[in-house]
C-alpha cells in the first residue's frame, strides 16, 4: 500500500486531485468517466464524487493499481 501524505496545514485532499496526483487518470477532463465506470472505492465503498474530500485514515482503491492510504 501506498501513502500520500497531505501538505503540512492541509485537512484533506480531493478524490479528483489525489487521482491525478497517483497517475491514475493522464488528466482532470477524465476523473469523471474513471469515478463513473465504477473502479473507485474509497474505504471500501464506490465512490464517485470527484469532490470527496479525503482525510488521513482514509484508502483509496483504483481497479489496477496499488491502493493508496492520505497520511
Amino acid at each position: 500500500m501506498r501513502t500520500i501524505t497531505i501538505r503540512p496545514g492541509e485537512d484533506s485532499i480531493r478524490l479528483g486531485q489525489l487521482l491525478k496526483l497517483v497517475d491514475a487518470v493522464p488528466t482532470g477532463a477524465q476523473v469523471k468517466d474513471v469515478l463513473f465506470s465504477g473502479v473507485v472505492l474509497v474505504n471500501g465503498e464506490p465512490e464517485e464524487r470527484r469532490g470527496r474530500q479525503l482525510r488521513r485514515g482514509d484508502v483509496v482503491a483504483v481497479e489496477g493499481m496499488e491502493d493508496v492510504r492520505i497520511g
